[in-house]
């Protein structure tokens, strides 16, 4: 992605609101000792280095027979059978010269033996059994093959996922040092907002951005605080702020960023703090805005739903996982075909609703929904993705396009 300056300058580029962001993302929150099986999306405060090697002994790869490759004429042939190990089993009696064992996988390999067969290539024929040739160290995994011990397994910083967990437990690791969650506070804006299950009355709508958001939120680990709706005036909007700056340690609104005259949050946050980045080069979610209540960072988020959710997943994940002491922060894009023309230039850059479909066989290209209203989910819930336009960028089919999964986004 470029940071090229759309709409006359007048605008800041998504990437250069993302960096700043960045930037000010404040220290993490304090560390925490939690049990491995509580550690599912926390972030490591400190490194890990492995207390044993991985594997912790010569194994085997496969259920079959373990032997001495020398032992085996070069075109195969029988070798006697000298017992059998299993997983689990200790195997301290070296291998007699020119036996074989039989092992099952994972079984510890008995000293002296170097090689595993597969049993489907075997026959066994009494108290022998016929090998195949062989190529030394065949389906052995060797002690500390994959860590040794002393290596660093994870490094400060790493949010753990289901394969960091697991790497962990392999090495005995039961707790581990992670940063406290953040604690976000969610607040709506709007007097038209009520939930769902309430009767509405004409003008009012149901408050879809609490639940779209919340939901995101709790994906990447957080501590969400929803302190409901703000009323559409100041003097209320500034007593939600200041309550929330005393009880969290971010903020994040959605709604009352724009330029209507009811849009009191802004004149809110000038009000108690700072408001440092208003406007951005984005279609959708352009009004978003950032800054500081009471020294605790804030994040305004339009409040149009779909708007909402890709402002969040584009600007607000990466500024969120950083506070939290993660690293890597930002999405991995993927270069697709588009399956479809754009030919209508924009100021900003769009974020399209679209997934990746395969049809005759042929390779993945990225399709889009009909409709990319700003204020409209459903094109959300059929897409996997988004593909990302540039300002100024005609596309059209079989050009390559930046295609963000929310499969990555959202975790």
């Amino acid at each position: 992605m470029t940071g090229k300056v759309c709409d006359s300058g007048k605008l800041m580029p998504v990437d250069q609101a993302i960096s700043h962001l960045l930037e000010q993302a404040p220290p993490p929150p304090a560390q925490q000792t939690v049990l491995l099986e509580k550690a599912l999306g926390r972030v490591l405060a400190v490194d890990i280095h492995s207390p044993r090697d991985l594997p912790g002994w010569d194994n085997s790869a496969m259920d079959g027979f373990a032997l001495r490759a020398a032992d085996l004429p070069a075109v195969g042939g029988c070798l006697p059978l000298a017992g059998r190990i299993a997983a689990g089993q200790a195997a301290t009696a070296p291998l007699p010269v020119e036996q074989a064992v039989r092992i099952f996988t994972g079984a510890p390999l008995p000293p002296g033996a170097d090689t595993v067969v597969p049993q489907e290539l075997c026959r066994v024929e009494g108290d022998q059994v016929w090998l195949p040739a062989v190529s030394l160290g065949d389906h052995v995994r060797k002690a500390g093959e994959e860590v040794r011990k002393g290596q660093l397994l994870l490094a400060a910083g790493k949010r753990l996922r289901a394969q960091e967990l697991g790497l962990l437990a392999a090495a005995g690791v039961c707790w581990v040092d992670v940063y406290r969650p953040l604690r976000v506070c969610l607040l709506s804006s709007g007097d038209e907002l009520r939930e769902p299950g309430e009767p509405l009355a004409p003008g009012q709508i149901y408050n879809s951005n609490r639940f779209c958001l919340s939901a995101l939120l709790q994906g990447w680990g957080v501590e969400v605080h929803d302190y409901g709706v703000m009323a559409d005036d100041l003097a209320a909007s500034c007593q939600a702020l200041s309550l929330a700056a005393a009880e969290c340690d971010l903020i994040l609104t959605s709604g009352g960023v724009s330029v209507g005259e009811e849009d009191h949050l802004k004149h809110a946050i000038e009000s108690l703090g700072n408001l440092q980045l208003w406007r951005l080069a984005i279609q959708p979610g352009k009004p978003l805005a950032f800054g500081k209540v009471a020294g605790k960072p804030w994040i305004g988020l339009p409040g149009n739903p779909a708007a909402a959710m890709i402002t969040a997943l584009v600007v607000v994940r990466p500024f969120l996982l950083r506070s939290q002491g993660a690293q890597d922060v930002l999405p991995r894009p993927m270069a697709m075909p588009a399956g479809f023309d754009w030919l209508q230039r924009n100021k900003r850059r769009q974020y399209l609703r679209a997934r990746l479909t395969s049809q005759d066989n042929a390779p993945a290209s990225i399709q889009l929904h009909p409709q990319q209203s700003s204020a409209m989910l459903a094109a959300a819930c059929w897409a996997d993705g988004l593909a990302v336009v540039e300002c100024e960028q005609q596309v059209h089919k079989h050009d390559s396009v930046t295609f963000l999964s929310f499969a990555d986004l959202m975790q």
